[in-house]
C-alpha cells in the first residue's frame, strides 16, 4: 500500500474546507493556541510567536483561542501577533475565540456563564485583547443548560448584527441543542473533541453537521499529544493538566500506550509520523472536519501541517481503525472538573 503525499503549501495540493456559509474556506488543518499560554507546562511567548508566524507561512488560516486560556493571556498573545502583522495578516486569517468558562487564576475548576449580559461583556473584552474590530467565529465554549439555547444564540446573533462577530459556533453540545440553535441563527461550526481515541462525535453530531451544512472543528485531534507516541507521561509537570487526566494515568495509560505503539508501527511502515497518520485519518474520515492540533513548537507544527498532503487508501484506513476501534481508548476524556458545561459526556 502506498501513501500518496503532496506539498501542503501548494495551492493545488489540498482542498480548503468550509465553516458554514459565511466564513471563507480555511486550510484543512488549523492551529489550536491554548497550549501556548496554559495547561501544558511553562509558556514561552517568543517561541509561540515564532510558531504563529511559521503557521501563516505554511498556509494555516484558522487560529483558535478562548478567553479562558491563560485567563485572557492567549488572546493577548494573538493580539500582539496580529498587531505586528498588520491589516494584511488579519485579513488572511479566520480568528476563532470563545466565551462561557469562568475560572479563578491557577484553578482548573470552573463555572459556566451563558447569560446575555455576560456574552456581550465577554465579546467586548475579547475584542480588546485581540486588538480587532470583529471576531470571525465566536463560540459558546460550554453550555449552562439553565439558560435556553435560544437566548444564548439570540444574544450571539445580536453581536453578528452589530458587526462585532461574523459567524457563531457552539462547543461540546448535543445534537438537540445544535438543531434548536440552528433554527434561531445559522451555526457556522461545532467544535468538539474528535480523534482516533475520542470518536463519540460519530454517533450523531457529525452526521447532523453534514445534514445542516455546519462545519465541524476537531480539537485535541492528537489526543493531547498521546497519539504522537512522543509523550512521556511519567515526566509531566504538575502545571501540565495531563498529569491529572484519567487517560494518562495507571492502567489506562498503559493500555492506551499499547494502542499507540500499534499505530506507530503502521505509520512507520508508510513513511509517516504518528501525528501525520492520525491527522490524515481524520481528514479522510470526515471531509467536512477541520482538526486544530495545538503546538507551540515549529517542528511539530510543520509535521502536523504536512498531514494535509497525505492521502490514505481504503486499506490503510481500515488498518488504522482495526487498531483504534471506537471504544478502544481507556479512561475518561476529562477529569471530573473538566465536564462542567459539556453536553457530550458519555
Amino acid at each position: 500500500m502506498n501513501t500518496r503525499t503532496s506539498s501542503p503549501s501548494s495551492s493545488t495540493a489540498v482542498a480548503a474546507r468550509a465553516l458554514g456559509h459565511v466564513l471563507p474556506p480555511v486550510f484543512p488543518i488549523g492551529l489550536g493556541c491554548m497550549g501556548m499560554s496554559e495547561f501544558y507546562g511553562d509558556s514561552d511567548d517568543a517561541e509561540s510567536l515564532a510558531t504563529l508566524t511559521r503557521a501563516v507561512e505554511l498556509g494555516v488560516t484558522l487560529f483558535d483561542t478562548a478567553d479562558t486560556y491563560g485567563l485572557g493571556a492567549n488572546e493577548a498573545l494573538l493580539g500582539r501577533f496580529l498587531a505586528e502583522g498588520g491589516n494584511a495578516l488579519r485579513d488572511r486569517l479566520v480568528l476563532a475565540t470563545k466565551f462561557g468558562i469562568v475560572r479563578a487564576p491557577g484553578v482548573y475548576e470552573r463555572r459556566i456563564d451563558n447569560s446575555p449580559a455576560y456574552i456581550r461583556a465577554a465579546c467586548e473584552a475579547s475584542l480588546q485583547r485581540l486588538g480587532v474590530d470583529h471576531i470571525d467565529l465566536y463560540y459558546c465554549h460550554r453550555r449552562d443548560t439553565a439558560v435556553p439555547i435560544e437566548d444564548v444564540v439570540g444574544a450571539m446573533a445580536e453581536l453578528v448584527q452589530a458587526g462585532k462577530v461574523r459567524a457563531i459556533g457552539l462547543s461540546e453540545v448535543s445534537a438537540d441543542t445544535l438543531r434548536r440553535a440552528h433554527a434561531v441563527h445559522p451555526i457556522a461550526a461545532v467544535q468538539s473533541e474528535y480523534s482516533l481515541w475520542a470518536r463519540e462525535a460519530e454517533h450523531d453530531m457529525l452526521p447532523l453537521c453534514a445534514e445542516l451544512g455546519v462545519g465541524f472543528v476537531a480539537y485535541s485531534p492528537l489526543g493531547r499529544a498521546f497519539l504522537t507516541g512522543a509523550l512521556d507521561t511519567g515526566a509531566l509537570a504538575q502545571n501540565d493538566f495531563r498529569a491529572h487526566h484519567p487517560r494518562f494515568q495507571g492502567e489506562a495509560a498503559q493500555a492506551n500506550a499499547a494502542l499507540v505503539a500499534h499505530l506507530g508501527a503502521l505509520a512507520a511502515s508508510w513513511g509517516l509520523s504518528n501525528a501525520q497518520l492520525a491527522l490524515a485519518w481524520l481528514l479522510a474520515k470526515q471531509p467536512h472536519g477541520v482538526p486544530i492540533p495545538g503546538t507551540r513548537r515549529q517542528r511539530w507544527l510543520e509535521q502536523n501541517v504536512a498531514a494535509a498532503g497525505v492521502r490514505l487508501s481504503a486499506e490503510q484506513m481500515a488498518a488504522v481503525e482495526a487498531v483504534f476501534t471506537p471504544d478502544a481508548a481507556q479512561g475518561a476524556r476529562y477529569p471530573e472538573a473538566g465536564w462542567a458545561g459539556m453536553e457530550t459526556r458519555t
